[in-house]
């Protein structure tokens, strides 16, 4: 395709994203089975421009200031992620030397708020959390996020896939933490291997799957993913569980749940039973009440530890969000807290960086339910035999950074019902 259309079809895409009515990534998507003529290298290159932009919005939008016709073309100059040489093509001379002189800029001379890119809300905060590694975290969350693997324990050994994925001439390296994990660089098309198709491998970030270490579950056990959503921690829980005892899936949506549906025939998990529930208060929880060995919460949130993948939902999200979010983790928290039997465990956790959606909710419910006793994180990792299981806690939780761990933002708590 010629640089001047590809230009041009950049600028749509990056114009109807903008309007943030809907995640990014959905609406990339759309646009690329709108255009199926355009090959491998234009769709990441229009597909990661749209994200480099996004990541930088107030910079780039500042910096186009100085700039002469359509604002997102600008931007799209801006945030240019493809081959440069082949894009000099379709740019004009005066776009170019107007390039040629924002790039001159010095950015660190730039404002706080044109060198973070975050808004005030959001920033306020994690610089109050992390005082001089705001700016790391900040760092990190410019660049896309690795590809993150699990292997399947229920049916291949990281070793032998690691292995095979060599042989398909895929470089991939254990994770730190996960005794699952791999981690590859790049995107190779991953879904046309036998190794995915055969359910040996699924696609999930590290973080996650230390989510679904914390519970511990075991053989033979009744276990709750509470949020489940497309499956990812419970393929991983079932696999812990050797495919035994019985696992339910709960998730208030259905087209969530029915996401999983191929997943879990690719696993060879027998155990899983999913369920759509009405909300937190479903009959479906009540007939369980009391009778579950481990409960998992994932619970909704604003997602801000995914930004390095979502990097639109720093302006999607907002104040007023965050609080009707608080407000439905701790109904759900309290109402899963009910399935646990006496001696199980319930397990809160969130992807989010926000101690309002995390430790202000650990606090409020051990303000209320006395009958759960709070289990140190770094125990639980220590006996899992976790390299370095410090690094990954703050006081009795699991605290994971973009720039200190490199996986997604991720919180958890853990307790055990007295």
């Amino acid at each position: 395709m010629h640089p001047s259309a590809l230009l041009d079809l950049g600028t749509d895409l990056l114009r109807t994203v903008l309007r943030l009515d809907a995640p990014a990534d959905g609406t990339v998507s759309a646009f690329f089975r709108q255009h199926r003529d355009l090959g491998h290298r234009e769709r990441h290159a229009l597909a990661e421009t749209t994200y480099a932009v996004l990541r930088r919005r107030p910079l780039v939008q500042h910096l186009a200031q100085s700039g002469h016709g359509p604002l997102e073309r600008r931007l799209v100059l801006l945030g240019w992620q493809g081959a440069e040489a082949a894009l000099q093509a379709g740019i004009t001379p005066p776009e170019g030397e107007w390039l040629d002189r924002t790039r001159a800029i010095d950015t660190a001379s730039l404002p706080e708020k044109l060198r973070h890119n975050l808004p005030d809300w959001i920033a306020n905060p994690l610089k109050a959390a992390l005082g001089d590694d705001f700016w790391p975290l900040v760092a990190s969350l410019d660049v896309a996020a690795p590809l993150d693997l699990r292997v399947n324990a229920l049916r291949a050994r990281r070793e032998e896939v690691m292995a095979a994925l060599a042989a398909q001439g895929i470089e991939a390296l254990p994770t730190p933490y996960s005794p699952w994990g791999l981690r590859v660089q790049g995107k190779p098309p991953l879904n046309r291997l036998a190794l995915f198709t055969g359910g040996d491998i699924e696609v999930q970030d590290e973080g996650s799957q230390l989510l679904a270490l914390l519970t511990e579950a075991r053989r033979g056990e009744m276990v709750v993913d509470f949020c489940a959503g497309a499956g990812g921690k419970t393929l991983a829980l079932g696999a812990m569980m050797r495919n035994t005892g019985r696992l339910y899936a709960f998730d208030v949506s259905g087209h969530r749940l029915g996401a999983m549906k191929p997943r879990l025939a690719r696993s060879g998990l027998s155990n899983v039973y999913p369920a759509q529930i009405a909300h937190e208060r479903d009959e479906r929880i009540k007939r369980l009440a009391g009778k579950i060995d481990r409960v998992l919460v994932d619970a909704p949130c604003s997602g801000l530890g995914t930004l390095r993948r979502n990097p639109d939902l720093k302006w999607r999200q907002s104040p007023t969000a965050i609080a009707e979010l608080k407000l439905k983790q701790a109904a759900i928290l309290a109402s899963a807290a009910r399935l646990v039997k006496p001696g199980g465990r319930l397990v809160y956790a969130t992807c989010s960086l926000l101690e309002a959606e995390n430790e202000a909710i650990v606090q409020g419910f051990a303000d209320i339910q006395r009958e759960f006793v709070p289990v140190p994180v770094a125990e639980v990792l220590e006996r899992a035999k976790l390299t370095s299981p410090n690094e990954l806690v703050a006081g009795d939780c699991l605290r994971l950074w973009p720039h200190r761990h490199a996986t997604d933002g991720f919180f958890a708590a853990i307790w055990q019902r007295s």
